[in-house]
């Protein structure tokens, strides 16, 4: 016998799940790349858009970027930016990056998701 049991967020918004080029965050759809924080949900620019992950240096430990289908590495220039921050940078396949986002977040973990969208 299989038990399930809820898993608590604690006030934070979980990514509930995601389709062709959308994402569903705390019931809300937002259309194309998406930065996922304990607070927040907002469209992100993608890798040349820096700023919203920088700005979040005293709140997360981590983003973990999804990359889309498949995991793919970020662009050098990305990578550096937030580790010189001190930002962990952990790229894996966005439904991957999803997943592993929500069970950090149950866990109180200082984690960020910035997603590209699944097409």
């Amino acid at each position: 016998m299989i038990q399930l049991n809820e898993i608590p967020f604690q006030g934070a918004t979980p990514i509930d799940g995601y389709g062709p080029g959308f994402f569903r965050i705390g019931g809300e759809v937002i259309g194309g790349a998406v930065l996922v924080t304990a607070r927040s949900a907002k469209s992100w620019g993608g890798f040349d858009d820096t700023a919203p992950l920088l700005a979040l240096k005293h709140e997360v430990d981590v983003v973990l970027v999804g990359t889309g289908r498949t995991i793919a590495h970020p662009p050098a220039a990305f990578r550096q930016a937030l580790e010189e921050a001190g930002i962990g940078v952990e790229p894996m396949a966005s439904d991957a990056a999803a997943r592993t986002y929500n069970v950090l977040l149950s866990e109180g973990r200082r984690v960020a998701a910035a997603l590209l969208p699944v097409e």
